[in-house]
C-alpha cells in the first residue's frame, strides 16, 4: 500500500531495550518476523541503567530473524561517533543480508550524556553536528577506498572505511522543530517522530 506521501506504507513495532525483558524482546521479534511486519525500532539511551546496548541487541535480534528490518530509534549521536556508527551499521547490514536501517538523533538528556563522558551541546551545535555526521556516514558507505572529512565537530583523514553496506542504508532523523525538519527534508531519507513531542494534535492536516 502506498501512502499519500508517495512511500510504501510499512508497519512495525518499537521496543524499549530493558534488560529484564530480553526474553520478551526475542519473542516479539520472532513474532514480528513470522507475521510479516516490516520494521523493529529500538530506543537508544546508553546512559539508562536498565537498558541493554541497542546495537548489541539489534545484532542479537537480526541473527534470530529472517526478513524484518531493524533500526535504532534513534541512535544517540553524541555518544556514538559517526565513523564508528557507520562501521557498525555497515557490518550489521552485511551480516543480516541488508536488513539494517539507521535512525539518527541529534541528542537529548544532555546531563545524562555528559555524565557518560559525551559532549554537552547547545541546540544549534547539536543540529550542526548531526548534519556533519550525515555527510561523514554517507562518505563512509560510498565504497571509496580512502575518505577524508573536516568539520566543526568531526574530522577523519586517510580513513579506509572497509566493507560497504549490503544495501543502500536509509538515514531517518528523529528531530523536530523547523530547522530539524528542514535538515530532514534536505539530507535524510525519512523522519522518526516521537509521541513525546510530535503528538497527533500537532501534526499537519
Amino acid at each position: 500500500m502506498t501512502s499519500r506521501y508517495g512511500r510504501t506504507l510499512e508497519l512495525g513495532l518499537s521496543l524499549v531495550p530493558t534488560s529484564a525483558d530480553l526474553p520478551l524482546h526475542r519473542e516479539l521479534a520472532a513474532r514480528a518476523d513470522e507475521l510479516g511486519l516490516d520494521l523493529i525500532g529500538i530506543q537508544d539511551h546508553p546512559y539508562q541503567w536498565r537498558f541493554l546496548d541497542t546495537f548489541a541487541l539489534i545484532g542479537d535480534l537480526l541473527a534470530r530473524t529472517e526478513r524484518v528490518r531493524l533500526f535504532p530509534d534513534v541512535a544517540n549521536l553524541p555518544l556514538r561517533p559517526p565513523a564508528m556508527l557507520a562501521k557498525q551499521a555497515a557490518t550489521l547490514d552485511v551480516l543480516s543480508g541488508g536488513r539494517f536501517e539507521l535512525g539518527l538523533g541529534a541528542g537529548a538528556f544532555w546531563e545524562a550524556i555528559g555524565a557518560m563522558g559525551g559532549p554537552v551541546r547547545s541546540a544549534g551545535e547539536a543540529l550542526r553536528a548531526l548534519e556533519e555526521a550525515i555527510g561523514l556516514i554517507r562518505a563512509f558507505w560510498s565504497g571509496e577506498r580512502t575518505i577524508a572529512f573536516a568539520g566543526e565537530h568531526y574530522r577523519v583523514r586517510g580513513l579506509h572505511p572497509g566493507p560497504p553496506p549490503a544495501h543502500p542504508i536509509e538515514i531517518w532523523l528523529g528531530v523536530g522543530k523547523p530547522r530539524g525538519l528542514a535538515l530532514t527534508g534536505r539530507l535524510a531519507d525519512g523522519w522518526v517522530p516521537s509521541l513525546s513531542w510530535a503528538t497527533p494534535s500537532s501534526s499537519p492536516s
